[in-house]
């Protein structure tokens, strides 16, 4: 057998080419298209992704599933029915699924109503705020909606105000999420009413004059409290930890450290309803609304009929700019409220992570695929129960070509390689540079790749790459890039 050896783009770490250049993998036959199937160009293009399967570290796994949108035709395999955890991968059957129905792709709207009536200054009624999970909604949504409520007449409320999580059930984490992750951004409690993703941002100051660092917060909320146990000594070596009671469900955060430089820390806070409606209420009363009870209701099944209600404030986030967001940046609570949304539409009451997944499967059984073969636990892919393939993945990315309604909103959304999101420091300066549109997807010893791309011969490409049980991220970073630098040269 001739071995040929490969000249790896700029791109891909010259520890690769020394580790692929004259290597082949005898087990990268199994699954594999037959290269006499291939044109000369393509069987070089197979065995130069069989050399990197080879380079891959011992006892990792992989699989892989190529397909040609223009020829209609699957163009390269390996291991592609093979389950793997796919985690944010996850984000795109989420998504596609979602916006294959015409409410899926409506703006996300939160809407102020209130009862009774407005005597001179007083409101003798109840405030309802009705939550639609809006992950987007943030100072503007709600400075938007405290204005609207401070243009009525009314200065003392005679009622109550009320939180209407009915949207959906009241679990505020997704199936298989890890209980230690509570206070990371990256995993906020979800509520149909959240505010700035559920999250504050802590921002420390060096003050060398007080021996102790100052401290600022984002958004600010009576509803959380801080302990400085901060100092800022410029002889001692900087350090900085921000983090919360998040065992026992606590709002107290608790900021450790030296600080001799400015630093930042986003963490989350518990009960993501009850921060909304406390900062609601806190800036009413900044507006002029001088009288609003201290207490709130926030409550689960409401008998309220809202046909005889008063439509007070409203406010809208549109659907492009949750996708954008959740694909683009990978973002966890945009894939969360794409699936109870999902289920929502489908006549789920309240909604529920379960019944999204279901509507999943129906989609898995539509595009002509066994949803039993498969294991879907949320819609973010934060969970380790999901269990997708890489053939499951591009028959989504296929399904969202043929329906332009989709496409154009996931096509643009996802990461462009060399350019933005997650793949803005990746494929840099290469043939796959503005070219490669596709979805990260990282997690302990996980890390896959799954979107678009096009051939040199304008031949338009979709592609999944699952990479599993591999330590280092870079060489799973480094296998994929060469293979999507290859397909595009």
């Amino acid at each position: 057998m001739k071995i040929t050896t490969y000249i790896i783009p700029a791109c891909i770490s010259i520890a690769l080419l020394s580790a692929c250049k004259t290597k082949i993998s005898t087990v990268a036959n199994e699954n594999k298209i037959s290269a006499s199937q291939q044109s000369v160009a393509f069987v070089k293009d197979s065995l130069y992704i069989d050399s990197l399967i080879g380079t891959l570290p011992q006892g990792s796994e992989m699989g892989v599933s190529i397909y040609n949108l223009s020829k209609n035709k699957s163009v390269y395999t390996y291991r592609n029915n093979k389950l793997s955890r796919p985690a944010s991968t996850m984000k795109l059957l989420t998504t596609i699924t979602t916006l294959s129905y015409p409410e899926g792709r409506q703006p996300f709207t939160t809407n102020v109503w209130y009862s009774g009536s407005i005597v001179n200054d007083t409101l003798r009624g109840d405030i309802y705020i009705k939550g639609c999970m809006d992950p987007e909604f943030d100072n503007q949504g709600m400075d938007s909606l405290v204005s609207q409520i401070a243009r009525l007449s009314f200065k003392t409320l005679k009622g109550h105000i009320i939180g209407d999580v009915s949207m959906k059930d009241s679990l505020y984490w997704g199936s298989g999420w890890m209980w230690d992750d509570a206070p990371y951004d990256y995993q906020p409690n979800l509520s149909p009413l959240m505010f700035h993703k559920g999250t504050m941002t802590v921002t420390a100051y060096p003050d060398s004059i007080k021996n102790k660092a100052a401290i600022g917060v984002s958004p600010y909320s009576d509803y959380y409290e801080i302990q400085n146990n901060t100092k800022s000594n410029p002889a001692e070596k900087e350090w900085f930890n921000v983090t919360r009671d998040y065992i026992n469900q606590s709002n107290r955060i608790i900021v450790d450290g030296n600080v001799n430089s400015e630093q930042h820390s986003t963490i989350t806070v518990s009960f993501a309803q009850n921060y909304f409606l406390r900062t609601f209420v806190q800036r009413l009363i900044k507006n002029g609304k001088k009288s609003i009870p201290n207490g709130y209701i926030s409550i689960y099944s409401p008998t309220t009929d809202y046909s005889k209600l008063t439509l007070a404030a409203s406010y809208s986030t549109d659907c492009q700019s949750v996708v954008k967001q959740l694909l683009k940046e990978s973002d966890n609570l945009n894939a969360e409220a794409m699936l109870y949304r999902l289920s929502s539409i489908n006549g789920y009451h309240p909604a529920t992570a379960e019944g999204g997944i279901k509507v999943i499967k129906e989609l898995i059984k539509e595009i002509g695929l066994n949803p039993d073969n498969y294991l879907i636990a949320d819609g973010s892919g934060l969970s380790n129960y999901d269990n997708l393939s890489p053939d499951l993945e591009v028959a989504f990315l296929r399904y969202a070509s043929q329906h332009p309604d989709i496409y154009n909103m996931i096509y643009p959304s996802l990461p462009i390689a060399g350019v933005d999101g997650s793949l803005s420091h990746r494929m840099r300066d290469c043939a796959a540079t503005n070219n490669v549109h596709a979805k990260t997807g990282s997690y302990t010893a996980i890390n896959a790749l799954a979107g678009y791309l096009t051939a040199p011969n304008g031949d338009k490409l979709v592609f999944s790459i699952m990479n599993q049980s591999i330590l280092d991220t870079q060489k799973a970073h480094q296998f994929q890039d060469a293979i999507c630098t290859k397909l595009c040269k």
